[in-house]
């Protein structure tokens, strides 16, 4: 995952970048700026990617797709597919239609 991780942080507006399991929130790989909390990131977004995935499901909607939670100091974006979240942590004024193609582009990675 080095690479794909890599070329997210690259963006302006990023902080930090990882590959994380759904179920446990542990992080498998990951690229972050000095400061940012990489574990309670990776924590937070299993979870609520779990429960919008199961959400979605049980709604009928079908798979999840890009997940983002907006707040005033930052965004987190992720996607996942077989057990594994890739996730974006950025700053609010991020470009966040770059960030979808590039986290949708990096998912077919995961093939």
């Amino acid at each position: 995952f080095t690479g794909i991780l890599a070329s997210l942080i690259r963006h302006r507006g990023v902080s930090g970048c990882m590959v994380v399991g759904e179920q446990d929130g542990m992080i498998v790989e990951s690229n972050l700026q000095i400061g940012l909390n990489g574990v309670a990131f990776a924590a937070l977004t299993a979870s609520l990617y779990r429960k919008a995935r199961r959400s979605a499901e049980t709604a009928g909607f079908g798979a999840t797709g890009f997940f983002e939670l907006n707040a005033d100091g930052g965004r987190v974006c992720a996607v996942g597919r077989d057990s594994l979240v890739l996730v974006v942590v950025a700053e609010p004024h991020v470009n966040v239609g770059l960030v979808r193609v590039e986290l949708l582009r990096a998912l077919e990675a995961f093939r």
